[in-house]
């Protein structure tokens, strides 16, 4: 197990975000990029996440040209305050013509639109200083299964990805699962199937996929055991560290904050596995809760850092020989109660 990893953290401008919910208005005030962004220098977090309309806004208004141009002022910017932009994603939820699905759409207009604002993507990654992007494959499903074919609707996907793989042969796709919401049913629920649709592109060695905590827990699994199955392919590229009250809505609670020995033992996966040692981030995907006074804006980042920190140690200074005793004699009872005990600051 690394003991050394010296781990770098990063947030998206999403994880400021306004108390709104599906219920009720905004709780707190808009604030700008340039706030969130002396947010993220403040809490001294080293990298942040975009998408491609957080580094480029109203993206589908402008040309190419103007689309190079702003993404080559918010390099300079990020290098002028020494910030590093972790990864791009495509935000292909929001746009009218994604209400049936971006890649497997039944309209092949909206298909081709995705693809192509895909394809920006890619170029504002490049130009960020960045080829990892990240596909939340957000509106890929169903309502009801009778609306697509799902055999048809992975070859959809495959075509989409092998796109984006021709458009930038350095770019890195990591796959970020979810079984739900916004659609009833999502194609590519889990990092098993992410890795298995991996296998049918042109490059399958450049689509890995990243994990988010409440993701796995929406999926009825365990966030460990994910991490370690997707680093037995070494294609864990990204993790969205969060926490999760359930089998409810999604909702990107502070790391730690629901279930302390997940948290354990997810951190205990990326250590024993040397994630980091290759360049990888622990982000935050955290949001602050609605309640949260401006005041308070930005303590569910600091607080979920201070937590991985504090799990860190504690991984760190585990009994390990003991715990393979343990385990060695088959007392599994044993090994539960040193974990509790040893969480405990027993």
């Amino acid at each position: 197990m690394s003991r050394k990893t010296r781990y770098r953290y990063c947030f998206g401008p999403w994880n400021l975000s306004e108390g709104q919910d599906p219920y009720g208005p905004t709780t707190r005030p808009a604030q700008s990029f340039d706030w969130k962004l002396a947010a993220l220098k403040k809490l001294g977090f080293d990298a942040m996440m975009f998408h491609d309309d957080d580094a480029v806004p109203d993206i589908d208004t402008k040309s190419e040209a103007q689309i190079r141009k702003e993404a080559r002022e918010l390099k300079k910017r990020l290098d002028g305050e020494g910030i590093v932009a972790e990864m791009v994603a495509p935000r292909l939820w929001f746009h009218p013509n994604t209400v049936d699905g971006a890649y497997t759409s039944n309209d092949k207009k909206h298909r081709q639109y995705a693809i192509d604002r895909s394809k920006r993507t890619l170029d504002i990654a490049h130009l960020l200083g960045t080829e990892l992007i990240v596909l939340w494959l957000a509106r890929e499903g169903t309502y009801i299964r009778e609306a697509k074919d799902g055999r048809r609707s992975i070859e959809l996907l495959v075509e989409a990805l092998d796109a984006m793989l021709s458009h930038n042969p350095r770019a890195r796709l990591a796959i970020e699962p979810k079984p739900n919401e916004p659609m009833d049913h999502a194609y590519v629920p889990t990092i098993g199937h992410a890795l298995a649709l991996a296998h049918l592109t042109c490059d399958p060695k450049r689509v890995g996929c990243l994990i988010e905590s409440a993701h796995a827990i929406l999926a009825g699994l365990d966030p460990a055991d994910e991490i370690d199955f997707a680093c037995s392919f070494n294609k864990l590229w990204s993790v969205h560290l969060n926490d999760q009250n359930g089998l409810k809505y999604d909702q990107d609670r502070p790391f730690g904050c629901t279930n302390l020995r997940s948290a354990f033992d997810q951190v205990r996966a990326l250590e024993r596995n040397g994630y980091g040692t290759r360049g990888e981030y622990i982000c935050f995907d955290v949001h602050p809760f609605r309640t949260t006074k401006v005041e308070h804006w930005t303590e569910h980042l600091a607080n979920s850092r201070r937590t991985f920190e504090l799990v860190l140690e504690k991984v760190r200074t585990f009994d390990e020989k003991g715990a393979r005793a343990l385990i060695a004699n088959r007392d599994y009872q044993a090994l539960d109660q040193r974990v509790i005990e040893h969480l405990l600051g027993k």
